[in-house]
């Protein structure tokens, strides 16, 4: 599940030019998630000339957030469209044609445990598990999960009298 991504982080600590990173968080419920992994992982194997990582992990009482990192590329490179930057787009956009059913949105970069989370489960897979099935029960079976939070209730100024 993870091709060659690089981190802009490391990529300016080797004195490259600044890479681009987009996130896209793929929300499948907790009993979809061998499906959604083998949709991206079909998905990739499409788009081979791209870089990507699943790069978060975590999940609630419903459903389990899998971040992947898509590399555009070098920032100036994105600038000017170049192949790779248009490679990538053309990757992103069928994350979201192709895997709507899992509710995929733009986000923020994982925090450290999600990361953890998805180092894991690439390892685990990496070690023989495979990856749907044995290494994600695994990994999210030692993740502690968080609350889905309680509907807020109506403030009295948006009640309507009946």
């Amino acid at each position: 599940m993870q091709r060659s991504a690089s981190n802009a982080q490391t990529s300016i600590d080797q004195g490259e030019p600044e890479s681009v990173v987009v996130h896209v968080q793929l929300r499948p419920r907790r009993g979809a998630t061998k499906k959604c992994l083998a949709a991206l992982a079909a998905l990739a194997a499409e788009h081979d000339e791209v870089s990507f990582a699943v790069s978060g992990l975590s999940k609630d009482d419903r459903i389990v957030r899998v971040t992947v990192g898509i590399d555009l590329g070098p920032r100036a490179g994105v600038a000017k469209f170049s192949p790779q930057a248009q490679a990538a787009y053309a990757f992103v956009s069928a994350v979201f044609t192709t895997l709507y059913d899992h509710m995929p949105v733009y986000t923020a970069e994982p925090s450290g445990a999600e990361r953890t989370a998805a180092a894991a489960l690439l390892e685990r897979a990496a070690g023989g598990a495979t990856v749907p099935s044995e290494a994600t029960a695994d990994v999210l079976a030692g993740m502690p999960a968080s609350p889905v939070p309680a509907p807020r209730q109506p403030a009295p100024e948006e009640c309507i009298p009946a």
